[in-house]
């Protein structure tokens, strides 16, 4: 397990995103305002990086994602015009290229960390799917958002075939995916596409608020154990898989030093701090499990 990140010695050297750690929030922004932080490669490598610094700092309780400017993501950078889809016949070695936004989703699956989209302005294409696997999605009232991927001629990516369905309901999902359109923050709301809206000047102080909700009251540990059980369900064929996988989780949380300092701290009427560490590794909750590859 790799230690956690030293915030005074580690510079946060990205190009096209920020990463900002204050009172246990990371808040990572889209930082292209100039393209409508339209989707690169580099974000991508960049985002992942952040993430995989986020899972190993056991001071990032909670990730917010946001864009800088007026938009949260404008899709992808559409600068090659009708060749930017275009990945030629293969990857080295044989086989299909794989497709950025879906690393970048299943990267956010595995986190360790709740993550809240911030969705500030216009997230359309990859800019809205690379929120599916985030844990809350709040909006400023005047976003705008669309899966216009049958409008370019291509088809919904990013896992979002897995998750937006599971999100929204297969009839909205295929609603918005078939007509490929562009939709309001009021209609987002009313799809279930997001939590909440919010004036645009007031959104991350939404958001901030519920993740310090989350990093000055829960346990960490116990956050992401949550996290792992309630994303993974999603795909059980049967409750008893929950019923295993919680009662492994209750076994192992129930002999820990966090329970002991939950229901003291509960019982003295006091501020839990808890002594668990994300990053000293999770209980296993899936023994035997192999995660699928790719291939």
């Amino acid at each position: 397990m790799r230690s956690a990140p030293d915030h005074e010695d580690t510079p946060m050297d990205f190009q096209e995103i920020r990463y900002d750690v204050a009172d246990s929030i990371l808040t990572i922004t889209l930082h292209r305002p100039d393209r409508l932080n339209a989707w690169t490669p580099t974000m991508l490598h960049e985002l992942l990086e952040a993430f995989d610094r986020a899972d190993a700092d056991d001071e990032v309780r909670a990730v917010i994602v946001t864009g800088a400017g007026r938009a949260f993501c404008a899709g992808a950078d559409l600068e090659r015009g009708g060749e930017t889809f275009d990945r030629g016949d293969g990857q080295e070695g044989g086989g299909v290229p794989r497709d950025g936004g879906g690393m970048f989703v299943l990267r956010v699956f595995e986190s360790t960390k709740p993550v809240i989209a911030a969705i500030n302005g216009p997230a359309v294409g990859v800019g809205i799917t690379m929120t599916l696997p985030m844990d809350v999605r709040l909006a400023a009232d005047d976003a705008r958002m669309g899966f216009v991927f049958t409008r370019r001629g291509i088809v919904p990516e990013a896992c979002s075939s897995w998750f937006l369905p599971r999100v929204v309901g297969i009839s909205q999902a295929m609603e918005w995916a078939a007509t490929g359109r562009v939709f309001d923050a009021q209609e987002a709301l009313r799809g279930r596409l997001v939590r909440s809206l919010h004036p645009g000047g007031e959104l991350l102080d939404a958001a901030r608020e519920l993740a310090l909700e989350i990093a000055g009251n829960a346990a960490p540990v116990s956050v992401a154990l949550a996290r792992r059980l309630m994303w993974d369900m999603l795909g059980a064929a049967h409750p008893m898989e929950a019923h295993r996988a919680d009662s492994r989780g209750m076994s192992a949380r129930g002999q820990s030093a966090d329970v002991r300092e939950g229901i003291a701290s509960f019982l003295e009427k006091r501020p839990a701090t808890f002594p668990d560490r994300v990053s000293d590794g999770l209980p296993d909750l899936f023994p035997g499990r192999e995660e699928p590859a790719y291939g």
